[in-house]
């Protein structure tokens, strides 16, 4: 049983430690291009939340992880031909999270990072919403942005959506699930609109449209090695920002 898992302690382990961050995963259940698995949003977050709670759990850090909230917002992904996405809206990620923040609170914990593993799950505005009513201390990890900086020295073409990084995750970490000789370049059609294409204006993407097999970049360049070396990166942050945030006081500056 490994201390900082949530799921997998005991009442009598988890009462006897004064938790100072819970770490809550929030994935989706949706295809991902030809060759992945539907769960593979909350493998990822959750293997990335898993090995940043023990790298700072064995730095000293009382840090607990949460189970994985498995459905996400996918409500641009109902039209996908034999799709099957399970899919929330907003404001019922919304709810959820707000009872959840409140039981947390009610139970002693003050500081709660929402690990984000689905770019449909916008978490920040519900952060907003939650931001006066709660004493509790919010902030958002999207996973996916974390190590952009380094992708360039790590991956030949990055995408979106079951490209060469997710790809690649999928094949260090949970391989048995891939079908790689499945998959299509991913290739996304440009909508009629520049502005839109080069990223000046923001719409929800029709998934139906936007993508032939809801992939969106090419996995072909995709490695187990490259897989390593990306959750090297994450964990080497994540885990240091949850130590750090473990440490820290609160009090009526904080996090300044």
């Amino acid at each position: 049983m490994r201390p900082y898992v949530l799921a997998e302690q005991n009442h009598a382990f988890i009462r006897s430690q004064r938790w100072e961050v819970a770490v809550l995963p929030f994935g989706a259940t949706e295809p991902h291009n030809l060759h992945m698995p539907y769960g593979t949003d909350n493998y990822e977050v959750e293997e990335i939340g898993r090995r940043a709670c023990e790298a700072a759990y064995d730095a000293g850090a009382k840090v607990l992880l949460l189970p994985v909230m498995p459905f996400g917002v996918n409500t641009n992904h109902l039209q996908v031909p034999g799709g099957l996405a399970l899919s929330v809206n907003p404001t019922t990620l919304l709810a959820l999270l707000t009872d959840l923040v409140d039981s947390l609170n009610r139970q002693g914990l003050k500081k709660l990072v929402l690990l984000n593993g689905h770019g449909g799950n916008e978490l920040k505005p519900l952060t907003r919403e939650l931001h006066h009513r709660t004493p509790m201390f919010l902030c958002v990890c999207d996973w996916f942005r974390m190590a952009v900086d380094q992708y360039s020295r790590v991956f030949t073409s990055p995408g979106e959506h079951a490209d060469e990084v997710e790809t690649s995750l999928g094949l260090a970490f949970f391989p048995e699930l891939l079908r790689t000789e499945l998959a299509d370049d991913g290739a996304a059609a440009p909508t009629r609109f520049e502005a839109i294409n080069r990223g000046w204006i923001s719409i929800t993407r029709p998934w139906h449209l936007v993508s032939k097999n809801t992939g969106l970049g090419d996995p072909a360049a995709a490695s187990a090695a490259k897989g390593y070396q990306l959750m090297d990166l994450l964990v080497e942050r994540l885990g240091s920002f949850l130590v750090d945030l473990a440490k820290a006081d609160v009090n009526e500056r904080f996090p300044y």
